[in-house]
């Protein structure tokens, strides 16, 4: 068994649905950043515990938003025991836009990651890049070093497309899977 985690900030709720589905994939426990970029003091336990850690995050302005990057500083006090050392990690990014930047997020998750010593997983899954491909396809934004989701700016979190909300779903069974491989 394999204990993994989603630790994310949502600022209007699309970030939250997709953590909910990466977990959902993943049978991962979700631990929230609030809107003061803190987690309970309880999380970090959990954080510390965990095999695998996914990291969530939209992109705000082609990064992180400051929250999370708040989070990420506390984080420090793990990277100074070595805390996360060797575990597995994965991340994800939500924007209004196709494109918007978000290699640039998840590059900084991954960053993140590497930091704490921990080994990274990417998406794994193939591009959905044909001609009758659509948005309902499963990595139809052709990400591979994390998940990539598309939410429109004028509408909520229902409304991101099924196929993005599948791959997520599938992001989060592949890094569960990774850390069980490699934890024996």
């Amino acid at each position: 068994m394999s204990k993994t985690v989603v630790v994310y900030f949502s600022g209007y709720g699309h970030t939250q649905r997709v953590a909910q589905a990466v977990a959902e994939g993943a049978g991962a426990q979700l631990i929230a950043v609030d809107g003061e970029g803190n987690v309970p003091d309880s999380a970090w336990d959990d954080l510390a515990a965990a095999d695998a850690i996914i990291f969530g995050a939209p992109t705000y302005m082609g990064s992180v938003p400051w929250q999370f990057k708040k989070f990420a500083d506390a984080s420090s006090k793990a990277w100074f025991t070595r805390a996360w050392q060797d575990k597995v990690f994965g991340g994800f990014t939500v924007s209004a836009s196709l494109n918007g930047d978000k290699q640039v997020t998840l590059i900084n998750l991954q960053t993140l990651a590497s930091q704490h010593g921990g080994i990274w997983v990417s998406l794994g899954l193939m591009p959905s890049n044909t001609l009758n491909a659509s948005r309902n396809d499963v990595n139809n934004l052709g990400g591979s070093v994390g998940l990539l989701v598309q939410a429109p700016s004028d509408a909520g979190a229902e409304a991101i497309p099924d196929g993005d909300i599948d791959t997520a779903k599938r992001y989060g069974a592949r890094v569960t899977e990774v850390a069980k491989r490699l934890k024996g």
